[in-house]
């Protein structure tokens, strides 16, 4: 080899290594990420499980309060109650009704969250406070973000990754035309990945 064919083998291999080393470390910050978020999104499941499991409850309540209602108002229907007693029963129809009422509202809030309900039908407290409802529908929304999320952090990954099989086989060819192939085909690989990648960041920051 001639020293020009071996000073450019040396600039070739030079500026290929470093290449190499970017797109690795471009790699390394989208594990992170991926990591992160993937962390996130399967907290955003089980909150969403445990929203719905607490809306089920306000339901089960619900229907257990109506079941009263609904046989105390068969009874007076059918004259089973003394007129004596009919005031105090009256008087607990009004209060199961009261209750019914809340729970639906209850579930509305945790169906939808404190935000989604508006200020003025808050009726949830979460830690002794009043509009703190992240809701089921919110949660499952945000699971779903972090899951589109995940799923570009995984094709960065896997551009990157072919990128750099690319790198480490152009630098091992001594062929100039297959070597810079190689190249060509790692720089447009890694720029996709690297596309994908920041993608992945902004959805995933954007929620």
């Amino acid at each position: 080899m001639s020293d020009s064919g071996e000073e450019q083998g040396k600039k070739f291999e030079l500026l290929c290594g470093v290449s190499i080393a970017v797109i690795a470390a471009i790699l390394s910050i989208s594990d992170l990420g991926a990591g992160k978020y993937g962390d996130d999104e399967l907290v955003a499941h089980n909150e969403k499980n445990n929203a719905y499991l607490w809306y089920q409850s306000k339901g089960i309540k619900e229907t257990l309060v109506e079941g009263q209602r609904d046989t105390l108002q068969a009874l007076m229907t059918a004259n089973s109650i003394t007129p004596e007693q009919q005031p105090a029963i009256q008087q607990l129809l009004k209060k199961l009704d009261g209750k019914i009422t809340r729970y639906g509202r209850e579930k509305n809030e945790i169906l939808k969250g404190s935000a989604g309900v508006g200020k003025e039908h808050w009726s949830q407290e979460v830690n002794g406070q009043l509009g703190q409802v992240t809701g089921a529908s919110e949660w499952e929304a945000k699971a779903a973000a972090l899951g589109d999320a995940g799923d570009r952090f995984d094709y960065a990954a896997l551009f990157l990754q072919l990128s750099l099989v690319l790198g480490a086989i152009s630098l091992v060819t001594q062929n100039p035309k297959p070597r810079m192939a190689f190249f060509a085909l790692m720089v447009i690989l890694s720029v996709v990945g690297t596309v994908y990648s920041v993608l992945a960041f902004r959805a995933a920051l954007a929620i």
